[in-house]
């Protein structure tokens, strides 16, 4: 059963863990503290990417049920626990900061995309923060649960002092005809403006997304369509990359969401960070 946030705080202004990033009612938003809590969530990807959503892992991924790769021992894993569940973990994010990324070989989406514009022609000392592996456990995807997750990631950016969030978001499936419309909304309502550095699939891997002409399009019916994680990046303020790709191995249609923190609507960062 969902577990439903009672009206706590963000985070209580005397919690001195800074693991913590948000608590409400059973629910609670932390950085995962140990190797245990970390393949808990590789567990809940397993379950959700590969059992769920047809994803093809390795023989050793399938032989422990786990969702893996090299990223995971050097990033930060935001986790949400259900208090009422014995501790579960019912909600993930991989969180990649650029040092750590510079220091290990560079970030995840370098392999469907050219970050070079993005990293090269930004201020100096302009801080970027990757975001991956984003899943919440099937019972538990309520637009509340969604909204907690998010406050804990708020949490994480402030105290990181965060300017821009990017990563790969992804639709279901591999034929870009049977989401078209969803590509071309996308392509054409919520592309990185031009004077903005400029981020394109890799061109091995580029898919064109201008697959439906801008009149054509019905922007309620596209927003429907679209996956609730990525109808919520769009309704922060995110903009999208140039092209798609084309992921086989977790079955998935990937776009580059292209974040500055300062975009975020005002009344919608107040609401999911509000205390009360």
């Amino acid at each position: 059963m969902t577990a439903t946030p009672a009206s706590g705080d963000v985070l209580d202004a005397q919690t001195t863990d800074r693991a913590v990033l948000a608590r409400s009612g059973a629910l609670e938003a932390r950085l995962a503290r140990t190797p245990a809590e970390i393949e808990a969530a590789q567990r809940l990807r397993y379950e959700v990417f590969y059992d769920e959503m047809g994803a093809l892992p390795t023989p050793e991924m399938a032989a422990r049920g786990l969702d893996f790769d090299r990223y995971d021992p050097v990033c930060d894993h935001l986790l949400v626990f259900d208090h009422e569940a014995g501790g579960a973990v019912v909600g993930c994010y991989r969180l990649l900061k650029r040092d750590v990324a510079e220091a290990n070989g560079g970030f995840y989406s370098a392999g469907e995309y050219d970050l070079e514009p993005l990293l090269a022609g930004s201020p100096a000392g302009f801080k970027f923060l990757e975001l991956g592996r984003s899943c919440v456990a099937k019972d538990y995807r309520s637009s509340v649960v969604m909204q907690f997750m998010w406050r804990g990631l708020i949490t994480y950016l402030i105290r990181n002092e965060i300017d821009l969030m990017f990563g790969c978001a992804s639709l279901p499936g591999i034929d870009p005809e049977t989401m078209k419309l969803e590509l071309a909304y996308m392509h054409h309502f919520h592309s990185v403006p031009p004077e903005l550095p400029q981020v394109r699939a890799l061109p091995a891997r580029y898919v064109d997304m201008n697959l439906m002409a801008k009149d054509e399009i019905n922007t309620q019916e596209a927003l429907r369509e679209l996956p609730p994680l990525v109808k919520g990046y769009i309704r922060f303020g995110t903009y999208i990359g140039n092209g798609a790709v084309i992921d086989h191995q977790f079955n998935t249609t990937d776009v580059f969401i292209y974040f500055p923190i300062a975009r975020m609507d005002k009344r919608l960062r107040a609401f999911l960070t509000r205390q009360r």
